[in-house]
């Protein structure tokens, strides 16, 4: 698939997965803000449709909500 350069991606979070919405090549961390290519992608809330750039923020939302 063609991924839009410099574009942020909208994604669908599933459990073991996700599917592209609108096509880009990046995601930005709910909690820091930080562009994640998608390719770099690891973490995110199905619940909450939220992605994040490392272990440790993800664990720091899911203790928030």
């Amino acid at each position: 698939m063609l991924m839009a350069q410099g574009r942020p991606a909208k994604l669908h979070y599933l459990a073991n997965g996700f599917r592209v919405l609108v096509p880009g090549d990046h995601v930005v961390c709910a909690r820091s803000g930080v562009p994640i290519a998608i390719e770099d992608l690891r973490y995110w809330s199905v619940g909450r449709q939220e992605p994040y750039s490392t272990a440790a923020l993800a664990t720091e939302a899911e203790q928030r909500a």
